[in-house]
Protein backbone atom coordinates (compact mmCIF):
# COMPACT_ATOMS: atom_id res chain seq x y z
CA UNK A 1 0.00 0.00 0.00
CA UNK A 2 1.77 3.22 -0.52
CA UNK A 3 2.20 5.60 2.16
CA UNK A 4 0.58 8.88 2.26
CA UNK A 5 2.64 12.03 1.80
CA UNK A 6 1.81 15.03 3.98
CA UNK A 7 1.38 18.28 2.45
CA UNK A 8 2.78 21.23 4.04
CA UNK A 9 0.17 23.97 2.22
CA UNK A 10 2.88 25.40 0.86
CA UNK A 11 5.52 25.93 3.75
CA UNK A 12 8.70 25.12 3.79
CA UNK A 13 10.61 22.71 5.93
CA UNK A 14 11.97 25.47 8.07
CA UNK A 15 8.41 27.22 8.79
CA UNK A 16 7.44 24.02 9.36
CA UNK A 17 9.67 23.36 11.75
CA UNK A 18 8.52 26.42 13.46
CA UNK A 19 5.27 26.05 12.99
CA UNK A 20 5.48 22.59 15.01
CA UNK A 21 7.60 24.12 18.23
CA UNK A 22 4.90 26.63 18.63
CA UNK A 23 7.83 29.39 17.69
CA UNK A 24 6.14 33.02 17.23
CA UNK A 25 7.29 33.99 13.84
CA UNK A 26 6.27 36.55 11.16
CA UNK A 27 7.15 35.39 7.01
CA UNK A 28 7.89 38.42 4.53
CA UNK A 29 8.16 37.08 0.99
CA UNK A 30 9.42 39.29 -1.68
CA UNK A 31 10.02 39.50 -5.41
CA UNK A 32 13.89 37.69 -5.44
CA UNK A 33 15.38 39.16 -8.31
CA UNK A 34 18.13 36.11 -9.75
CA UNK A 35 20.48 38.80 -11.42
CA UNK A 36 21.28 40.34 -7.13
CA UNK A 37 24.65 39.81 -6.64
CA UNK A 38 23.60 39.25 -2.84
CA UNK A 39 20.68 37.50 -1.51
CA UNK A 40 20.93 38.76 1.78
CA UNK A 41 21.32 42.43 0.82
CA UNK A 42 18.40 42.13 -1.65
CA UNK A 43 16.20 41.17 1.63
CA UNK A 44 17.46 43.74 3.78
CA UNK A 45 16.53 45.86 0.99
CA UNK A 46 13.30 44.51 -0.23
CA UNK A 47 11.74 44.21 3.41
CA UNK A 48 13.35 47.60 4.71
CA UNK A 49 15.30 46.21 7.35
CA UNK A 50 18.78 47.17 8.70
CA UNK A 51 21.30 44.48 6.59
CA UNK A 52 22.21 43.98 10.43
CA UNK A 53 19.17 42.40 11.00
CA UNK A 54 19.06 39.96 8.90
CA UNK A 55 21.39 37.34 9.08
CA UNK A 56 22.71 34.98 6.18
CA UNK A 57 23.41 31.09 6.53
CA UNK A 58 26.25 29.99 5.60
CA UNK A 59 27.87 25.97 5.54
CA UNK A 60 31.55 25.72 6.26
CA UNK A 61 33.34 22.53 6.84
CA UNK A 62 35.04 22.54 10.30
CA UNK A 63 37.76 19.87 10.81
CA UNK A 64 36.04 17.85 7.93
CA UNK A 65 32.48 18.02 9.60
CA UNK A 66 29.80 20.30 8.00
CA UNK A 67 28.71 23.06 10.24
CA UNK A 68 26.55 25.98 9.73
CA UNK A 69 27.28 29.76 10.46
CA UNK A 70 24.05 32.41 11.10
CA UNK A 71 26.25 35.77 10.52
CA UNK A 72 24.51 39.79 9.37
CA UNK A 73 24.87 40.30 5.72
CA UNK A 74 26.27 43.42 6.06
CA UNK A 75 29.42 41.65 7.21
CA UNK A 76 31.93 38.23 6.78
CA UNK A 77 32.05 35.24 8.37
CA UNK A 78 35.45 34.85 10.41
CA UNK A 79 36.49 31.39 9.78
CA UNK A 80 38.74 31.19 12.75
CA UNK A 81 36.33 32.86 14.96
CA UNK A 82 34.20 29.65 13.77
CA UNK A 83 36.12 26.92 14.39
CA UNK A 84 37.13 28.33 18.05
CA UNK A 85 33.40 28.53 18.66
CA UNK A 86 33.02 24.57 17.78
CA UNK A 87 36.62 23.53 19.35
CA UNK A 88 38.00 23.36 15.78
CA UNK A 89 40.85 23.74 14.14
CA UNK A 90 40.29 24.85 10.75
CA UNK A 91 37.49 26.05 8.48
CA UNK A 92 36.59 26.91 5.29
CA UNK A 93 33.43 27.31 3.43
CA UNK A 94 32.08 23.98 2.47
CA UNK A 95 31.09 22.50 -1.20
CA UNK A 96 28.27 24.65 -2.32
CA UNK A 97 26.47 21.02 -3.71
CA UNK A 98 28.11 19.61 -0.16
CA UNK A 99 25.91 22.48 1.64
CA UNK A 100 23.01 21.78 -0.84
CA UNK A 101 22.73 17.91 -0.64
CA UNK A 102 23.11 17.87 3.44
CA UNK A 103 20.67 20.77 4.22
CA UNK A 104 18.11 20.06 1.33
CA UNK A 105 17.63 23.72 0.07
CA UNK A 106 19.56 25.61 -2.55
CA UNK A 107 22.27 28.14 -2.15
CA UNK A 108 20.68 31.44 -1.38
CA UNK A 109 17.84 29.88 0.25
CA UNK A 110 19.62 27.64 3.07
CA UNK A 111 18.03 27.88 6.37
CA UNK A 112 19.37 27.34 9.81
CA UNK A 113 15.82 25.66 10.47
CA UNK A 114 14.11 22.50 8.87
CA UNK A 115 17.46 20.98 7.34
CA UNK A 116 17.96 17.36 6.00
CA UNK A 117 20.36 16.44 8.47
CA UNK A 118 20.63 19.27 11.15
CA UNK A 119 23.72 20.37 11.10
CA UNK A 120 26.04 22.20 13.87
CA UNK A 121 24.89 25.96 14.31
CA UNK A 122 26.83 28.99 15.38
CA UNK A 123 25.03 32.39 15.59
CA UNK A 124 26.68 35.04 15.87
CA UNK A 125 26.67 37.16 19.15
CA UNK A 126 25.57 40.53 17.21
CA UNK A 127 22.17 38.76 17.41
CA UNK A 128 21.36 38.91 20.35
CA UNK A 129 20.96 42.82 20.29
CA UNK A 130 18.31 42.71 18.25
CA UNK A 131 14.66 42.10 19.63
CA UNK A 132 14.00 40.15 16.33
CA UNK A 133 16.57 38.88 13.80
CA UNK A 134 15.50 38.11 9.68
CA UNK A 135 16.62 34.44 8.20
CA UNK A 136 16.16 32.31 5.52
CA UNK A 137 12.72 30.81 5.19
CA UNK A 138 14.09 28.05 3.23
CA UNK A 139 13.60 29.76 -0.32
CA UNK A 140 15.22 32.72 -2.41
CA UNK A 141 12.48 35.64 -1.80
CA UNK A 142 11.04 34.19 1.62
CA UNK A 143 12.23 35.39 4.56
CA UNK A 144 11.35 35.08 8.46
CA UNK A 145 11.80 36.79 11.23
CA UNK A 146 11.83 35.60 14.90
CA UNK A 147 13.42 36.17 18.16
CA UNK A 148 17.66 35.21 18.52
CA UNK A 149 16.68 33.17 21.38
CA UNK A 150 14.21 31.20 19.48
CA UNK A 151 16.44 30.78 16.73
CA UNK A 152 19.23 29.63 19.25
CA UNK A 153 16.99 27.12 21.22
CA UNK A 154 15.79 25.71 17.55
CA UNK A 155 18.85 25.14 16.41
CA UNK A 156 20.66 24.10 19.50
CA UNK A 157 23.25 27.00 18.75
CA UNK A 158 26.48 28.36 20.10
CA UNK A 159 26.40 32.02 20.23
CA UNK A 160 29.49 33.34 19.95
CA UNK A 161 31.13 36.61 17.68
CA UNK A 162 31.81 34.74 14.45
CA UNK A 163 31.08 37.74 11.69
CA UNK A 164 33.32 40.53 11.32
CA UNK A 165 32.43 44.13 8.90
Amino acid sequence: MAKKQKKNSGGTPATVALTAAGTPFTLHAYEHDPASPSYGEEAAEALGVSPDRVFKTLVADVDGELTVAVVPVAGQLDLKALASAVGGKRAAMADPAAAERTTGYVRGGISPLGQRKRLRTVLDASASDHASICISAGRRGLEVELSPADLAALTSAVVAPIGRA
